[in-house]
């Protein structure tokens, strides 16, 4: 049985088309990502999955619950931790938690066991307001209050943007301790590193899922042999790319740029017509693709 099940929802803001008939399902205990830029229509698939806003059209099921018809049921079986921390930041630490579990008609001895991992970070700082906290130390709050009541669905929306990359580390070590306990987790993201740690993603854009499966089969199905390039002039190295006859693609990824080539053609090829362009210090590397390339060519395609 899913754990969560979603029949062609769709949402609309006036004339925008934030979510476009979008169906999936998610198994119980399963790490579930949503990959996507600002835009894609994450978060608007979010709150209607937390019973915030209403579907135009279409059906979300939540272990065996109707998001409207039983909204209230659904709300007690569900954490929810929005993209803005939207906790009480004249509160202190320790506030804001009793405040969650007094709301769920619980009480945080009854569940320390289930944050304890997360809220010994912040528990030297639980007299500390919450609105004088990190960002990192934000997010761990954040978390506690919406894991105090235990629920079954943890919906986290970016929950590791702007934040430091060591935070974001121990915060997706947290979340795979959390998929441990059998919490069906749902979690968006505009990183695509943080990709490879979920069971399967949802590559989304323009309210749409372009794919969904696990993030191996994903860059498996990679149909062409990808190229990291790199050259003395990297300022002018991707239009110059983009200009070649035989090049099918180019991205700017970091330090390089990664390329794909017609079959026809080879690296000699490439290196030699960057030779002509004025190029030295060229390098042509064959990689393996990552989630974000398959992202970009899925884009490329949608577009045409």
């Amino acid at each position: 049985m899913s754990s969560v099940s979603v029949s062609r929802l769709s949402k609309s803001y006036n004339s925008i088309k934030a979510l476009d008939n979008v169906s999936f399902d998610v198994s119980k205990g399963e790490l579930f990502g949503i990959i996507g830029p600002d835009g894609a229509g994450k978060t608007t698939l979010f709150r209607l999955l937390t019973t915030l806003i209403l579907p135009d059209c279409g059906s979300a099921v939540i272990e065996g619950l109707d998001v409207v018809n039983d909204y209230a049921s659904v709300r007690r079986i569900i954490g929810y931790m929005p993209g803005r921390f939207s906790l009480y930041q004249d509160l202190t630490v320790e506030e804001n938690l009793n405040f969650f579990a007094t709301v769920f008609n619980t009480t945080v001895k009854e569940n320390y066991h289930l944050i304890e991992d997360i809220y010994k970070h912040i528990e030297p700082f639980r007299t500390r307001r919450a609105g004088k906290l990190s960002g990192g130390m934000k997010q761990k709050l954040a978390l506690s209050c919406a894991l105090i009541h235990k629920p079954k669905v943890l919906f986290l929306d970016e929950p590791t943007t702007g934040v430091d990359p060591v935070s974001r580390k121990e915060f997706w070590e947290m979340l795979l301790k959390l998929k441990s306990q059998g919490i069906t987790i749902i979690v968006s993201t505009p990183y695509m590193d943080e990709a490879r740690l979920c069971d399967r993603i949802a590559l989304m854009q323009n309210g749409k899922f372009l794919r969904i499966d696990s993030p191996d089969n994903i860059t498996a199905s990679y149909p062409y042999r990808l190229w990291a390039v790199t050259a003395n002039n990297m300022h002018g190295l991707l239009n110059d790319l983009r200009a070649c006859q035989y090049v099918k693609s180019s991205f700017s990824f970091g330090a390089s740029c990664h390329v794909t080539i017609d079959e026809s053609a080879s690296a000699a090829m490439l290196d030699a017509y960057l030779s002509t362009r004025g190029y030295d210090d060229i390098g042509i590397k064959e990689i393996q693709p990552t989630v974000e390339d398959c992202f970009m060519l899925m884009l490329k395609e949608d577009a045409q």
